[in-house]
């Protein structure tokens, strides 16, 4: 009972009933099946299963690696795993399964999972204010809680993209006037609308979190380069390490790390990644995640005006195409899907109902028309592979 109150709590706070509910409209999340080692060094690999509908899965598979898509860009990399292994794997000319790619906003799923690794480990309390350095005692911006910065409804004035690149928040923060300290210049965002009302997509407010954590973790460091050193060795330990990834972290001058973007890792490593998520926070036995957190993850926020986004993941409306803007997956048999995004078409797709992680790495150069190909492209692509029942995961 107690643990189960605590899991409501990470997924709504307080809201205990509100908890129960949300979760009652959660796909259950496959546990690992019986006889399937966990990944190691190596990962089992199998063949494609019987059930797969080869013609959907032979165009898709075309279109990605042959180029016949005129939106989908590049393919650089495709990992598939299905019930625990590794049933497709392609990589385009140049690339292999050693090569590490920018995640660009698929860093912001992983953040997610540091934060929840230092919630388990009693560094970080969600529903507590996060604050910064940077704001005098009475700011209002230091009242907000880490859950808000996570959902996305801090509600500072932050516009991530624009037709003019300089202008561009996301340009400015990482290329521009606030690349020597990028959490100086996120804590310089105003406040323009109540806290936990609103969502806006915002990288400004990731890299605060991921600020904040580096304070929570090393909160007495002797310099920059200590700094630095101290949150890649937690990194490893608390995360990294205990799923067999081997990402290369890049920091600011200030020694906070870029946790929106800027992970390096091969295309294996956020399958990895993908599939803690699909098996609930667990590896091997053991709880990297807290109980509740990947439902917090996949849960809508408060906005009611947004049904695409939850915890630094992007979701699947349970109908219609999402708000405010169309979802990646539109599939109506995937509605419980949900992903990892990144510029020029990363994505890191988690399915509960087919047992299954997709990743895509990339380039293309469009905008929302590229996003809906790719989306449309990979909705095709899991929609090939058969439903697999599980019972969920828990310990």
């Amino acid at each position: 009972m107690l643990r189960a109150a605590l899991t409501a709590a990470i997924l709504t706070g307080a809201n205990l009933a509100g908890a129960a509910e949300a979760q009652a409209q959660l796909h259950p999340l496959p546990s690992q099946p019986a006889g399937v080692a966990w990944p190691g060094v190596d990962w089992e690999s199998a063949p494609l299963p019987a059930d797969v509908d080869r013609a959907a899965y032979d165009l898709a598979v075309t279109e990605a690696f042959a180029g016949l898509h005129p939106l989908m860009g590049e393919t650089r990399a495709v990992v598939i795993v299905q019930s625990g292994r590794i049933v497709f794997e392609r990589y385009g000319e140049g690339y292999s399964n050693a090569t590490r790619l920018n995640s660009w906003s698929v860093g912001k799923s992983i953040t997610h999972a540091l934060v929840g690794a230092a919630v388990l480990q009693g560094r970080v309390a969600i529903d507590t204010p996060m604050g910064s350095p940077h704001w005098r005692a009475g700011d209002r911006r230091a009242s907000i809680t880490w859950r808000e910065w996570l959902q996305m409804v801090d509600g500072l004035d932050y516009r991530e993209t624009s037709e003019n690149v300089a202008e561009a928040g996301n340009a400015r923060m990482l290329f521009g006037e606030g690349r020597r300290d990028v959490a100086l210049w996120a804590a310089s965002r105003p406040l323009i609308r109540d806290p936990g009302t609103h969502w806006n997509y915002t990288s400004a407010g990731t890299l605060l979190i991921s600020d904040a954590l580096t304070r929570a973790v090393v909160p007495d460091p002797r310099d920059v380069d200590d700094r630095r050193a101290r949150m890649r060795a937690w990194m490893n330990a608390s995360l990294f390490d205990r799923i067999g990834m081997r990402p290369v972290v890049e920091f600011d001058p200030q020694g906070t790390f870029y946790g929106s973007s800027l992970f390096w890792a091969t295309a294996r490593d956020y399958a990895r990644f993908g599939y803690l998520y699909l098996r609930d926070g667990v590896w091997n036995g053991q709880r990297v995640l807290p109980e509740g957190w990947v439902d917090f993850a996949r849960t809508p926020g408060p906005d009611l005006n947004t049904d695409v986004y939850g915890a630094q993941w992007w979701l699947t409306p349970p109908s219609g195409t999402g708000k405010p803007d169309r979802s990646l997956i539109v599939e109506p048999s995937l509605r419980d899907a949900f992903s990892a995004q990144g510029h020029e078409g990363q994505i890191i797709v988690v399915a509960p109902s087919k047992d299954l992680v997709l990743v895509r790495l990339g380039r293309f150069d469009g905008g929302a028309e590229a996003w809906n190909a790719l989306g449309d492209w990979a909705g095709r692509l899991i929609g090939a592979f058969g439903d697999r029942a599980g019972d969920t995961q828990h310990e």
